[in-house]
């Protein structure tokens, strides 16, 4: 974050309505968010208020300090404020860019892990076969990693619902079957999505075992 800092104290005397300070705002939050999430926030907050007031027009900007929050959100720990904003950003996109634009789905894939994550099975579930696989694998494709990770995000949904049946674990095998398949076509036997999608696929079978 030092060069977040570094960036910051080099334009802090410009006016508020310059873009360039603007820029160096949204940087210092970026560099803080990892280590230091509590001190990021507010800069971040700070970041969006400017873009509202001086560049209400430019919404893509919005939408960035917009995912930004919700990023810090999620490293500290308040998952459903995060998830709210995921969902006006999604909405937004789809509005602006089109359900099949790669931020779109980009933004999708974080809303899908974000319902996953707070336990919302069945929502998530619709989500990712309803509305985002169909146009993931048509546009950016099979075999892209967007679509490789809601084809994840999906079988994760299924396994680890608690209420989940032994088709569902079967409709979980066949996905990750066929995910881990394609990532060895394409990234190789041992780079780390690979070996990852391989030992999902042998926790399902446990599972099934199991059952």
């Amino acid at each position: 974050h030092a060069l977040g800092w570094a960036c910051w104290k080099t334009y802090l005397g410009r006016p508020h309505t310059d873009g360039v300070r603007g820029a160096a705002m949204g940087i210092l939050g970026d560099s803080l968010r990892g280590s230091r999430p509590e001190e990021a926030l507010p800069v971040l907050e700070a970041n969006l208020a400017l873009n509202k007031r001086y560049w209400s027009n430019n919404e893509q900007e919005i939408l960035i300090a917009q995912s930004a929050i919700a990023s810090c959100l999620d490293v500290l720990g308040r998952c459903n404020d995060a998830l709210v904003l995921k969902r006006e950003v999604y909405a937004r996109l789809v509005a602006t860019l089109g359900v099949s634009h790669e931020h779109t789905i980009t933004i999708g894939n974080n809303v899908a892990s974000s319902l996953g994550q707070l336990e919302l099975y069945d929502e998530a579930r619709l989500f990712v076969r309803d509305q985002l696989l169909p146009v993931a694998q048509q546009s950016p494709g099979p075999n892209h990693e967007l679509t490789l990770t809601l084809l994840e995000i999906l079988a994760q949904t299924l396994r680890t619902n608690p209420e989940h049946t032994r088709d569902d674990l079967l409709e979980a095998e066949a996905i990750m079957q066929d995910v881990a398949q394609r990532r060895r076509q394409v990234f190789g036997p041992t780079h780390p999505n690979t070996v990852r999608a391989a030992d999902m696929l042998s926790r399902v079978r446990r599972d099934l075992a199991r059952r």
